[in-house]
Formats: C-alpha cells, structure tokens, sequence
C-alpha cells in the first residue's frame, strides 16, 4: 500500500510536470481493497487489474522500475514505451494487460480460465476488479454470466467508490444493493469495508479459497470512495463535503498504519523509516528512468498495423 501511494504520488507530481504523455489515474483511497487481492493470488493464477490498481500490481509482482519505466516511456520498459501506461502486462505469466473498456476483463479472464481447464490445470484462480459504474456494461454482464453457467474458479472484486466519473449511485443503478446482483447470477457474494485492510484481507481471502476449491464465480463489493478525481486531470469537486467527511472518505492507508501501532506491531519510528526508505527508492528509480532512451522510431517495426517487410512487397 506504502509503495503504491508514493509511486503514485511521484507520478502525479512527474504528470503535472509534462514529463508524463497520458492520462494518470490514482487508486488513493483503493490500496487495501487492491492489495488484498494481489497478496491472495499465486504463481499460475490470472490477475487482470484496473486503473486503479496500482497496489495490487506491485502485490502481484510488477515492480517500482517496470511501473515508472511505462509511464514515463522508456523503450527498456516491458511496453518498449509504445502503448498507454496503464497497459501493461505479462500474459504468460498471467498478469493481463489493461482494456480500457469497461467490463471487458471479465471475459478475458473467463477466456483464461477456459484455456487453462482444457490444459488440465487444477486449483487456479482468475480475478479482476472492476469500478461500480462497470457493473452496468453488457460486457460485465457477459462475462458474469457466462463464469456462472461454466462454473469458472472467477474472483470479481467491485469498487464501489460512489462515482461513475462524475455520476453517483443514484444515477448508475436502480437496485438498492450491489451484492444483489450475485443473487442474480446465482454466484457467491461477499462485503467488505473498503477501507478497512484486515476486513478486505479476511473477506478476499475467503472468496479466492473458495473459487479455488471448486465453489464457482465470487463477487466481492466493497464501499469506499475514491480520494482523488477520475484522472488527475479531474478535481472531483461535484463530490460533496459531506461524502467526503463520512466513514467512506477514510484514508485506508492511514487507518492502516493507525491499527499496526495500536496493536503494537509498528512503531512511529519504524513506520516513518518505511515511508522514508520507499519514498528514496521511488525517487532514485525515476532519476535513473528519465535518463534512459525513449523509442527510436527508426528501429521500430510498428507491429500493430503492418511492417516495413510489407510495404516491399510486390
């Protein structure tokens, strides 16, 4: 959680710089709802983050170097700096490069999960995340439906963070409860308290155990609210003071560092060398990034559309 929020940081001061090309979008007020999940995942498993899931990427095993490498388009990074920071991935190791659209990474983790049972791979876990405003889309739908039917060891964890860009709830959906929606698929539901890191441990914990043992689809919500706007080019100010001041706009990080002392598990001392040590490695791992090589488009093949082979053809 520590690592994500000051790399996050540094990529929203580097964003206000100009030394970013894109959009930036933080997961402040997410990290112990995306951590949780990226801790309870393993070697072998399929993990399809979100926008936001910045602290659940580096629990799943991306790393500070590869994370700012991306965004700040270094051709050593694993994109070469070619695609949109919030793309990236390694799908042969399971780890699924982001698609923008809404939704749209249930399916592809169900396709994973199909792929692996018809290799005969037994006791995995595909898991993904999605916004509240998300749940909305055919391709939500799709995908839910079709885990259903199949029976797919699939893990959805839902952020209801109270806003679809700038529409609140009220205007997303009619139902009254996000978990019912579960009961409409005929899947597990659980709820956690999105800001609360031993609640979300504890809860996605106890789904990804039983998508593993064979019990079928999990969905997972969990209420907070986002602390920052949709992108950093976003204020967020039509959220209201009064959402802002309640339990929802409780920084889990914080809460999270509040508990580990009272019980006794940190102390202030220990807890502000944390900080200390991640916020150098942070900066030291920018510095050493700007200075490496953007793209060449010289050397590129530009593999999306076509090559340079084809354009001497005949």
């Amino acid at each position: 959680m520590l690592e994500a929020r000051l790399v996050e940081e540094k990529l929203a001061a580097l964003c206000r710089s100009g030394k970013i090309v894109g959009g930036v979008f933080l997961g402040r007020g997410q990290e112990a709802l995306s951590v949780a999940l990226g801790v309870h995942l393993r070697r072998g498993d399929i993990y399809a983050p979100l926008i936001r899931d910045q602290a659940g990427r580096l629990a799943f095993g991306d790393t500070i170097l590869d994370t700012l490498r991306t965004y700040l388009g270094s051709s050593l990074g694993s994109m070469r700096g070619r695609d949109g920071n919030i793309h990236r991935g390694r799908p042969s190791e399971g780890y699924h490069a982001m698609i923008s659209h809404l939704g749209a990474m249930v399916s592809t983790v169900c396709g994973g999960l199909v792929a692996k049972r018809f290799r005969g791979e037994k006791g995995v876990v595909g898991a993904t995340c999605i916004g509240e405003g998300g749940t909305s889309t055919g391709s939500f739908h799709e995908g839910m439906n079709m885990a259903a039917v199949e029976n797919l060891p699939l893990v959805v964890v839902v952020a209801n963070n109270q806003y679809s860009y700038s529409t609140p709830n009220n205007r997303q959906f009619a139902c009254s409860d996000l978990l019912s929606k579960a009961t409409g698929y005929g899947v597990a539901g659980h709820r956690t308290v999105g800001t609360d890191l031993v609640d979300c441990l504890g809860v996605i914990s106890e789904a990804v155990t039983a998508a593993r043992r064979g019990e079928g689809p999990q969905l997972v919500v969990a209420d907070l609210l986002r602390l920052v706007g949709h992108g950093e080019h976003d204020d967020a100010s039509y959220i209201p003071e009064a959402v802002k001041k309640s339990p929802l706009g409780q920084d889990c990080l914080e809460l999270a560092r509040q508990s580990l002392i009272e019980r006794e598990w940190l102390s202030e001392e220990e807890a502000d060398s944390w900080h200390d040590a991640v916020k150098k490695e942070v900066e030291e791992t920018a510095s050493k990034v700007m200075r490496e090589p953007a793209p060449d488009p010289a050397e590129e093949d530009w593999n999306a559309f076509a090559s340079p082979s084809l354009g001497r053809n005949p």
